[in-house]
């Protein structure tokens, strides 16, 4: 008699949606379960007194996300962990004194080279200060011969042989984003250091006058709307577009003393390797409990266990959702 149930509400039922029926034994909740793995649906849930059932088979949950947002869409690289400042909620505890932890010139332009085969759509290159690199320049041709690639930096470096490095850079596949945090002095000098401010803003107008397309990223370290709105003021006054312009919240790792806990099972991943190996997402890049995997190569291979791990992260969070009974 259940399964007659079954396929009478089962097929009433939109793909997806689920449906439950009382049970009157440990036998028929058996047969349930045989009869989902025979015709494709999903048992949710039994016991000796009721059956859950979705219809069909749950979506993958990489295939169900936008394409630019994909594991391994976007690849995280860590040039380095050095920094010329020490930011008071860097969540890669960059600072001057930080052991450099590079990847080098060699190993990005083997990651760069496999980067298109493996479906990376963009490299993003963050620090540390990329611009202590004496090598950069070439970090950035490997990562822009393949790929439309993105520099973070804090903007305070473009002088001497730094500024002929940032010159000789491409400026159609490359875009150059900067940190400043406030509209005005205080507020981003309290994190970065004194000083900082305007340094930053002197790079995003070198950087501007050079022709490179600039992004600015603030972290906002306050639930002030007031802030938020002055700093994009400015950020119009320097003339950012206002698609460049990324304003995103303090998050609790490394450095920060609060803000944002974000972790692999709150956190969509963004593929991110450093010299120790693959993490989910570079706001975890020093976080050992982000880290996937120490082998980087081949590439290919470490994005697909990201995205295996997503899946399975996910599979445990629908189940720990379900409200329904369980044997």
């Amino acid at each position: 008699m259940v399964i007659l149930e079954l396929v009478e509400q089962v097929l009433s039922t939109a793909e997806g949606d689920t449906i439950t029926l009382p049970l009157d034994s440990a036998d028929e909740r058996n047969l349930a379960a045989a009869w989902c793995a025979r015709t494709g649906n999903t048992l949710v849930a039994a016991d000796d007194s009721s059956v859950t059932v979705r219809r069909g088979r749950p979506a993958d949950p990489v295939a169900a996300l936008p394409a630019d947002r994909r594991p391994g869409a976007r690849l995280w690289l860590y040039t380095n962990f050095d920094c010329n400042l020490a930011c008071d909620y860097c969540c890669a505890r960059s600072s001057p004194q930080a052991a450099r932890r590079a990847l080098g010139v060699d190993r990005v332009r083997e990651i760069a080279e496999a980067a298109p085969a493996a479906g990376v759509t963009e490299i993003l290159l963050t620090g540390g200060e990329p611009f202590i690199l004496p090598d950069l320049d070439q970090i950035v041709a490997n990562c822009t011969a393949a790929l439309p690639t993105t520099l973070l930096t804090n903007g305070m470096l473009f002088r001497g042989h730094r500024l002929q490095i940032l010159q000789a850079m491409p400026r159609d596949r490359l875009t150059l984003q900067i940190s400043l945090d406030s509209a005005t002095p205080d507020l981003h000098d309290t994190h970065r250091g004194k000083g900082s401010w305007a340094k930053a803003v002197a790079g995003i107008r070198t950087a501007l006058g050079e022709g490179f397309t600039v992004r600015v990223a603030a972290t906002l370290t306050t639930d002030d709307l007031k802030e938020e709105r002055e700093l994009r003021s400015f950020l119009d006054s320097l003339g950012i577009p206002h698609q460049h312009q990324v304003v995103r919240p303090l998050a609790h790792q490394g450095a920060a003393d609060d803000g944002l806990e974000l972790t692999v099972e709150t956190l969509i991943p963004e593929v991110t390797i450093t010299a120790d190996g693959v993490y989910w997402h570079p706001v975890g890049a020093d976080n050992d409990e982000q880290l996937v995997t120490r082998d980087i190569f081949p590439l290919d291979a470490a994005i697909d266990l990201v995205r295996e791990q997503y899946r399975a992260h996910q599979a445990t969070a629908d189940a720990a959702a379900r409200t329904f009974p369980c044997a």
